[in-house]
C-alpha cells in the first residue's frame, strides 16, 4: 500500500539533498494522505545515498508504525502536530539550509524586502519562541510541533507556508510533499537575498504593504493570473 506516496516522499528527501538544502543524515520529509489518514515519512538517520521509496515509514496518526521496518524521522511528531492543526497542507519539509538556519539561530524573522519574496510568501518569515527548560524532555518534538502552531495563531499558514524554529532550523509545507520542498527551496534563497540585502544596506525597509499584497495575490488565491489555466 501507499506505493505512489512512498516513492513522492522518498523523491522529496532526495530533492532536498540534490538542492543542497540538507547535509549527511539532517532534515526530512512526510506527505499525509487525509482519506485514509495515513503519513509517509523519512527514517530516522538513514543516509539519503541508500534511500529507497520502500524504505520511507507509514505511520498512523496517533504516530504508530502501519508499514516499514525501519524507525520514521524523531521530528515526527512535529510533522503530525503541524498537519493536526494545519488541516490544508499535504507535505512537509525540513532542512538545515545554510541562510535560512541562520536566521533561526539568530532568532530573527525574515522580513519580506522584495517581490521574489512576496511571490511565495505574504510577509515576513516568523520565527518560533525558544522552549523552556521544561519542554526538552521527552516531549520536546511535540513541544516543537506546537511552538509552530502557536507561531501561526491568527495567520493563514498557507499564506506563509514556512516557519523558523528558534536556534534550530526551518520547516515549510504544501499542499503537497513536492511543493514543501519547493517552498524549502525558495525559503534558502529568500534567507540569502536578505542577508545580502541588509549588507548592502543596513537600513533597508520592507517591501511596501500595496505592493508586497499585489505580487502575491498575483500567484496565489482568486485574484491569481500567474501561470497557463489548467497547467501547475
Amino acid at each position: 500500500m501507499f506505493g505512489d506516496l512512498r516513492k513522492a516522499v522518498c523523491e522529496a528527501n532526495l530533492d532536498l539533498a540534490f538542492r543542497g538544502l540538507v547535509m549527511l543524515t539532517w532534515g526530512n520529509a512526510s506527505a499525509v494522505d487525509r482519506e485514509s489518514g495515513h503519513v509517509v515519512i523519512k527514517p530516522s538517520g538513514l543516509v539519503y545515498e541508500k534511500m529507497k521509496p520502500r524504505d520511507m515509514v507509514v505511520v498512523n496518526l496517533s504516530g504508530e508504525v502501519v508499514e516499514g521496518e525501519l524507525k520514521p524521522s524523531v521530528d515526527l511528531p512535529i510533522h503530525l502536530a503541524l498537519y493536526a492543526a494545519f488541516t490544508q497542507i499535504g507535505g512537509i519539509a525540513h532542512s538545515h539550509s545554510h541562510y535560512a538556519t541562520c536566521w533561526a539561530q539568530a532568532c530573527n524573522p525574515i522580513p519580506c524586502l522584495g517581490t521574489t519574496h512576496a511571490d511565495y510568501f505574504c510577509g515576513d518569515i516568523p520565527v518560533t519562541n525558544s522552549l523552556r527548560d521544561g519542554e526538552t524532555g521527552a516531549s520536546y518534538e511535540q513541544a516543537v510541533g506546537q511552538s509552530i502552531v502557536r507561531c501561526f495563531d491568527g495567520r493563514d499558514p498557507l499564506t506563509c507556508p514556512a516557519v523558523l524554529v528558534a536556534k534550530h532550523a526551518p520547516f515549510t509545507w504544501g499542499a503537497s510533499v513536492s511543493q514543501a520542498v519547493e517552498n524549502s527551496i525558495v525559503l534558502e534563497e529568500v534567507a540569502r537575498m536578505a542577508y545580502h540585502s541588509y549588507g548592502l544596506n543596513p537600513s533597508l525597509l520592507p517591501i511596501p504593504e500595496h505592493l508586497l499584497d499585489k505580487h502575491f495575490h498575483r500567484k496565489h488565491g482568486d485574484r491569481a493570473y500567474y501561470g497557463q489555466p489548467g497547467r501547475k
